[in-house]
């Protein structure tokens, strides 16, 4: 076997020239393109983990909101349950208060009543009395007279009693 130097250096000439021109026609571009296309997703990556943290952060925040929210919930409800307590105890005392009211009423007016019926009471028996011992005397009383001796019946009267 015998190498043909000529045809040997035209093919590793042609194979440089080629080389060359596909350095900058092809291998410069295509380059330069997976470097900025490798810069654009470092980029991207960059943003994304900086929009993720965001996100995180955001999350963060809205799961405080909620439990505050949750908080200041269970507050309102702990406070219109005492509320609601504290209106029914008041209206309990106030319904205490208006049936003593009305007891204490009720015994007064039973007593003004009593006291109403036993002095009718000892003005009849007085007029009674009278009648029966004028019937038995066989005269009339004066006023005077008639008075006095109501007087010292009703004081009988209330020894008696």
């Amino acid at each position: 076997m015998t190498i043909n130097w000529g045809s040997f250096l035209l093919q590793i000439i042609t194979f440089i020239v080629l080389f060359l021109l596909l350095w900058k026609f092809a291998f410069g571009p295509l380059a330069r393109l997976m470097t900025k296309r490798q810069e654009r997703i470092a980029e991207q990556i960059t943003s994304a983990e900086k929009n993720m943290l965001e996100a995180e952060k955001i999350l963060l925040e809205q799961k405080e909101n909620f439990q505050q929210a949750r908080q200041e919930a269970q507050e309102i409800i702990e406070r219109a349950h005492v509320s609601s307590s504290k209106q029914a105890d008041d209206l309990i005392a106030a319904a205490k208060t208006e049936s003593k009211r009305l007891k204490e009423q009720a015994a007064l007016d039973i007593q003004h009543e009593k006291e109403k019926a036993v002095s009718e009471l000892k003005n009849e028996i007085g007029s009674l009395s009278v009648l029966i011992a004028s019937k038995m005397i066989g005269k009339e009383l004066d006023s005077k007279q008639q008075a006095a001796f109501v007087d010292e019946m009703i004081k009988e009267v209330g020894e008696i009693q």
